[in-house]
């Protein structure tokens, strides 16, 4: 890892490829969008990618590196002030048992970062890692992956990935991790549950979208894992209070429901209890939700002169300058309304987001004093995600259209090792919030050499 490295322009990579590759990887994908798309998460009912993004596999490399280094750092400075999920969970005014499944006592440890997915805005030509997920219910994987295999296989087919692959399967680095992070035997029987009262496209209808995951099952075996995939309302406990999922017990749990927003239930009842009794590895544990808070991101700018040169070039170079947004903060909010941007330090998918330049001057007075009064809010410095050619067919005239869109990135990172990416592109028209609510595409990406 370089903390000078240079990195190239954002829409480079594609660029780098003959033009003639470029134009029959836009004329193969637009042809056949409804395949590569078919049954993938999203709310735009007028556009789809025409073709993925492209970057080098030497920036995307770093780009891991980096951001695994930066996740040590926040789990660092959690440690430098708290010694157990209890005391992190009060010191970030997190109310007790908002975190469902959380053991208090439980001491923060490096098996915390057994999962991260980073959020990326390529802002100026570098990295701006806007937030942090960090817990094991990281959304988009599977469509990441799911459609950047399909693209490949179109390309493959054409003749078209002579110096161009897709990046590496997040879900097989995944399921590595769930393996050796648990320590679990050829075989193990892993419980895959999901909160399907949650907001997420296709969970309405349990049994499809258990039938779309299906090929996951095939997928973990490999890494010897016999994998079943269910609600977690249904689970239940035997008496050895062992879990129960699909009529047999478990050895593990994958747990890919968030812990702050999960519809209680008899089976997520049954989920403690197992915890409870010891006789349910999980990954993973709860204690992990809390790195993710925002408000850690503040603590890495209040301990830069704790850390080595090296780690404050980092932070500086590529973490948005963070506050906790409080009453002192006020008077510098109002007058650098076009320069910051607040948050809940606790949110998600943009639910409570206030852009300064993209509200009046009431407006945003107003969202700031309700969000200091309602406290558990950051103050971050804006960064305007760059732009870069993208090509799109709109669906109802099939027409292949190219226009400069933002996008974001967010690296998988599962047993501290890089894998895929979940890129979350904007389309023709939108806003610069980068959010599967508001219409973004989401997509894997391709490396080049």
């Amino acid at each position: 890892m370089d903390p000078n490295y240079t990195w190239p322009p954002l829409g480079q990579a594609w660029t780098d490829l003959p033009e003639s590759t470029r134009t029959a990887m836009v004329t193969t994908g637009a042809a056949a969008w409804e395949k590569i798309f078919h049954g993938r998460a999203t709310y735009n009912k007028q556009w789809r990618l025409a073709r993925p993004p492209v970057f080098t596999a030497d920036a995307f490399g770093e780009l891991n590196e980096v951001c695994d280094r930066i996740a040590q750092l926040i789990l660092e400075a959690c440690r430098r002030r708290a010694r157990t999920a209890g005391e992190l969970q009060r010191l970030l005014d997190v109310p007790e048992g908002e975190t469902q499944l959380l053991d208090p006592d439980e001491e923060l440890h490096e098996g915390l970062l057994a999962a991260y997915r980073p959020d990326v805005l390529f802002s100026g030509g570098v990295p701006c890692i806007v937030e942090y997920n960090i817990d094991s219910s990281l959304g988009g994987g599977f469509d990441a992956d799911t459609v950047i295999q399909r693209y490949a296989e179109l390309y493959r087919a054409h003749g078209l990935l002579d110096g161009a692959r897709p990046a590496p399967s997040l879900l097989d680095q995944r399921f590595a991790a769930i393996r050796d992070t648990l320590g679990l035997p050829d075989g193990a029987r892993v419980a895959l549950l999901m909160d399907f009262e949650a907001d997420y496209p296709g969970l309405d209808d349990p049994e499809t979208f258990i039938r779309i995951l299906s090929p996951l099952i095939d997928q973990a075996r490999p890494f010897g894992i016999d994998l079943v995939i269910a609600p977690v309302a249904t689970a239940g406990l035997d008496e050895q209070s062992r879990l129960v999922v699909g009529g047999a017990p478990v050895d593990a749990l994958f747990r890919l429901f968030v812990p702050n927003r999960v519809t209680p239930s008899p089976g997520l009842d049954a989920v403690a209890g197992a915890l409870a009794a010891g006789t349910l590895p999980m990954f993973v544990s709860s204690a992990a939700w809390l790195l993710s808070n925002k408000l850690n991101y503040a603590w890495l700018w209040d301990d830069l002169d704790l850390l080595p040169e090296a780690d404050r070039t980092l932070i500086r170079r590529y973490v948005p300058h963070t506050v906790a947004l409080t009453a002192d903060q006020l008077d510098r909010a109002l007058a650098e309304q076009a320069d910051l941007v607040a948050k809940p330090a606790g949110g998600s998918a943009g639910h409570g987001v206030l852009i300064g330049r993209e509200m009046t001057a009431v407006a945003w007075a107003d969202g700031v004093r309700a969000a200091i009064a309602e406290g558990g809010n950051i103050l971050q410095r804006y960064h305007e995600a760059d732009r870069v050619a993208m090509d799109f067919v709109q669906i109802e005239t099939g027409e292949t259209v190219t226009a400069d869109v933002p996008y974001s990135l967010a690296p998988y990172l599962f047993g501290r090792t890089g894998s895929g990416a979940l890129a979350r592109v904007g389309y023709p028209g939108c806003d610069e919030v980068l959010n599967l609510a508001r219409g973004v595409l989401l997509t894997g990406i391709l490396l080049t050499d």
